[in-house]
């Protein structure tokens, strides 16, 4: 492959935070219309639902290209069938960039996301399960029941997003995985894709600034069901964590060095 200095963030400027500021003002914008438009059509049911998604997901997309400067190269083969995904997650551009790849993408989520205006109803429409994280072995057993109730109904389960880690990690770092996904493979009998990422170069934690260039989203080889969950999830931090660490060092990263207090 020949890396360009497209495949690097944007020199930080001034203008990276007017940029940004705009981004949000013009996605706040389009998500009230948008949620509006699509109100009707998201009480049909959940293909309806995804179908409004995805027209808010291009109008996400396509204004980080126009107004950041930032684009995601896809690499790998995104899945169309049901599954579960199992991702590095370091910022929300990942979020927007997988729900993008997947046609009938959903995620798991804190249960406190339902609360955001618009997007919160139609995050539940599409088949996204909220969890309360405190409630541990009980929430699972929930996210399993949900799981197997969509696989049975009509419209299928779709493509269902996990974060093995449990939040947004710092771009070159990692944390230990739960064994979550590991536990519903096993239950359901799903297959599981990895996802390596990059786009915390870009887009970071906080959301301030964005900086423009192409980051990476990365599918990788499926990972069929089988195995117990303390072996899938070795062999996912295997998959997931030296290909996030790759595209990490083609966006420039430097090798992050161990906290001096640990």
């Amino acid at each position: 492959m020949n890396l360009t200095k497209d495949y690097r963030p944007r020199p930080p400027s001034v203008l990276d935070w007017v940029r940004t500021a705009l981004y949000y003002l013009y996605i706040a914008g389009a998500t009230i219309v948008l949620g509006l438009w699509g109100l009707p059509q998201g009480l049909r049911g959940r293909a309806s639902a995804n179908r409004v998604a995805t027209v808010w997901l291009g109008q996400m997309m396509g204004a980080a290209r126009v107004i950041l400067g930032l684009r995601v190269e896809v690499r790998g083969t995104p899945p169309a069938g049901d599954c579960l995904i199992a991702a590095k997650h370091q910022s929300f551009l990942d979020i927007l960039a997988l729900a993008h790849a997947c046609p009938r993408r959903a995620f798991v989520m804190k249960r406190a996301v339902l609360n955001v205006p618009i997007m919160g109803w139609f995050a539940r429409k599409v088949g996204c399960i909220p969890i309360d994280r405190a409630k541990g072995k009980d929430a699972l057993k929930q996210i399993i029941a949900e799981v197997e109730g969509a696989m049975a109904s009509p419209d299928g389960l779709g493509q269902l997003v996990f974060y093995p880690e449990g939040t947004r990690t710092k771009p070159g770092t990692s944390l230990p995985y739960k064994h979550g996904v590991g536990s519903i493979q096993r239950a359901t009998g799903l297959p599981i894709v990895p996802v390596a990422v990059n786009c915390g170069m870009f887009w970071p934690k906080r959301g301030f600034p964005i900086r423009g260039g192409t980051a990476v989203i990365e599918f990788l080889p499926v990972l069929p069901a089988g195995e117990r969950a303390g072996a899938v999830m070795e062999t996912l931090f295997q998959q997931i964590e030296p290909a996030s660490l790759r595209l990490y060092a083609e966006a420039g990263g430097q090798p992050v060095l161990p906290d001096a207090k640990s």
